[in-house]
């Protein structure tokens, strides 16, 4: 592993103290490790449902239906599976 120096402001300093004194985790560095990886997992989720939205908003607007012929076309994809 890496070994960093970093200073933090004294409100995240006791914040990361308390999670220790807690027993959340065992030292401030395993703090720290996770919630980068925390960070890291939350961006690729994040870009994953970004990559889904701009997929949608390309494919365009779907066609006025009733929900007797939504259940319909569901229901035929279901079949062709």
């Amino acid at each position: 592993m890496t070994r960093q120096s970093i200073t933090l402001a004294e409100k995240n300093d006791e914040w990361l103290k308390q999670q220790v004194a807690d027993q959340e985790f065992n030292s401030k560095s395993e703090v720290v490790n996770y919630l980068i990886k925390k960070a890291r997992s939350d961006k690729e989720y994040d870009e994953y449902v970004q990559m889904k939205i701009d997929r949608a908003l390309k494919s365009g607007i779907a066609k006025k239906q009733t929900k007797e012929e939504m259940l319909a076309e569901f229901k035929g994809r279901i079949r062709n599976v």
